[in-house]
């Protein structure tokens, strides 16, 4: 799996912006979109990588998507006790299905999560393969070992000096812009 740096990543954020602004402001600004006519994706992310998401939108927002991020959504508690924790899987499965694509970011602390497993787990069943992309960074260019499990999964890299496409496991690959249309 080719991964995606991580300083490339926020590198690439910081070239995006047009003026200063906190990760927080950048977030709430994503949240304020409009949504007429766009591809809708769902992004997930582990909690508290902010900075890692901030710059994955950037990055996505290049392509004139919509972005969906459970921990903007509202109608999901913060808190997990059991019965919140059942109703947050309830909207997070009912997301995947209404989001067009799905792209997990697939940091090293996210591929180690409890959690995003469950989602992975989940989100073949509910989308078709072609709509599915698991988003690689990492701090170096090592792969993740012991998690050959996302080999089963497409995945975002980068074809030539800014040029992203989807590298899907049976060696069929298509340009990222071309990807989110489809």
């Amino acid at each position: 799996m080719s991964i995606l740096p991580k300083y490339g990543l926020l590198q690439y954020r910081n070239s995006v912006r047009i003026y200063n602004k906190t990760v927080e402001e950048s977030l709430q600004s994503f949240k304020d979109e409009g949504d007429y006519n766009k591809v809708t994706i769902f992004l997930f992310h582990t909690p508290g990588q902010l900075e890692e998401l901030d710059s994955a939108i950037n990055f996505l927002n290049n392509f004139g998507v919509l972005i969906y991020v459970d921990w903007l959504d509202e109608e999901i508690p913060t808190d997990t006790n059991g019965t919140i924790a059942k109703h947050a899987k309830q909207v997070i499965k009912e997301k995947i299905k209404t989001n067009s694509k799905f792209i997990f970011l697939g940091t090293e602390e996210a591929i180690t999560s409890h959690w995003c497993s469950w989602v992975l787990g989940h989100v073949h069943p509910q989308k078709p393969m072609q709509d599915i992309a698991i988003l690689p960074i990492r701090a170096d260019f090592t792969d993740y070992g012991g998690a050959e499990y996302l080999e089963k999964f497409p995945y975002i890299h980068e074809i030539e000096s800014e040029v992203y496409g989807v590298r899907y496991p049976n060696g069929d690959a298509i340009e990222l812009a071309k990807w989110m249309e489809s």
